[in-house]
């Protein structure tokens, strides 16, 4: 009998890319990562993905959180939180940790552990240390679950300013003049770590930048006028990280430009630049997030200009080795000479960040910047590429 002639099953609709968005964490960055989520969890296409919201609470519970953007906003100066979303103080998301089987469960005291699904790629939305820097990178390698981003090397690079800084210097990028306060040298010998910031100073001069070696979103930064505040400074930088960098202060006009990974390589959006904010001593947690203070998009930069920024900002993207998405921090000194500051792996993905904007000027929509990203993570094998 020909097969032609045998009964036909009814043929079964393929299972839209189940993406997990993840958010929160254990960094300082804690709600700001939560208002990203937001954003993106109201730009991903329902009609093309599923969707599963997953948050990791402030001591490292893995939460199934509501799908409710519009409570994951800034209300009143005060950022979300992954305990106000989560649906049990209790239950608990666990990842798989065989690479074959990508099915995540749920799990409540007393109740039979429930399947969710398997997950076909992850949008990690966290933004510092344990998250963007490689730590969850590492885990999802482990599981085999593809994710938007870079992998473990490029976010440990990217998240550490000391060795981010060494890497570019080795790559011909010219970075601003540092020096880094380890935690056993604050520790065991403050003196002589405050004298070699204050001969850093004599050299370079003051204000001094002091800040987390190890944060992002501006936050436990101090713009330190004299020695009179510097050991305060230090402290507060150490709340957010044992690791202290101490940056000159670079006069100049701050530039950034994104970075988005298409299929035939990395491409530089138009630049943006972050003009002085009025209220401010410079562009910090409550100017950026707060305040809301706006970018300039694009850059009132010269054509020579806006395509040096966009090639460097690229060489950037390429020497850590990114993948994905970054968004790249300059200055723009007196001199006319770009240097580099910092790049962010995953960086500000909420409405008013200058990463969507840039690209939103750039001629790539909101919705669209999310799905290129969720599409180039299902491109991409996990493992070594």
């Amino acid at each position: 009998m020909s097969s032609e002639n045998l009964p036909q099953s009814p043929e079964q609709p393929s299972r839209k890319p189940r993406v997990a968005v993840v958010c929160g964490g254990r960094s300082s960055e804690h709600g700001i990562s939560v208002v990203t989520a937001g954003a993106v969890l109201s730009a991903i296409d329902r009609t093309k993905y599923e969707v599963l919201p997953i948050g990791i609470t402030r001591d490292g519970r893995w939460a199934l959180t509501a799908d409710e953007p519009e409570r994951m906003a800034i209300t009143e100066g005060r950022t979300p939180s992954v305990e106000e979303l989560a649906d049990s103080a209790e239950g608990a998301v666990v990842l798989p940790v065989d690479p074959s089987n990508r099915e995540v469960v749920y799990s409540e005291p007393g109740s039979v552990p429930k399947v969710l699904g398997e997950v076909d790629v992850v949008f990690p939305v966290l933004h510092g240390p344990y998250g963007e820097d490689g730590t969850l990178q590492g885990l999802l390698e482990l599981s085999g679950v593809p994710y938007v981003g870079s992998g473990v090397l490029a976010s440990a690079v990217g998240q550490d300013k000391d060795y981010m800084k060494r890497v570019f210097t080795s790559f011909g990028l010219k970075v601003g003049p540092y020096v880094v306060i380890r935690p056993r040298e604050w520790a065991q010998d403050p003196s002589a770590a405050r004298k070699r910031i204050v001969d850093f100073a004599g050299e370079h001069g003051w204000p001094l930048f002091v800040k987390p070696a190890r944060a992002g979103s501006s936050i436990g930064i101090t713009k330190v006028d004299d020695l009179s505040g510097l050991d305060e400074a230090i402290e507060e930088a150490q709340r957010h990280d044992p690791k202290v960098l101490v940056e000159a202060a670079l006069r100049g006009r701050e530039i950034e430009c994104g970075v988005l990974e298409f299929e035939d390589g990395p491409r530089a959006s138009v630049p943006a630049e972050i003009p002085p904010p009025e209220a401010h001593a410079y562009y910090d947690f409550e100017a950026k997030y707060i305040d809301s203070t706006p970018g300039i998009v694009p850059a009132p930069l010269t054509d020579e200009e806006t395509a040096e920024v966009q090639r460097l900002a690229v060489d950037a993207f390429e020497a850590a080795s990114c993948e994905g998405l970054v968004r790249a921090d300059f200055f723009l000194t007196e001199d006319g000479e770009f240097v580099i500051n910092e790049i962010n792996t995953m960086p500000g993905f909420t409405p008013i960040s200058m990463y969507p904007q840039m690209w939103q000027a750039s001629g790539i929509s909101y919705p669209e910047l999310v799905d290129r990203l969720i599409q180039a993570a299902l491109r991409r094998s996990t493992g070594l590429r």
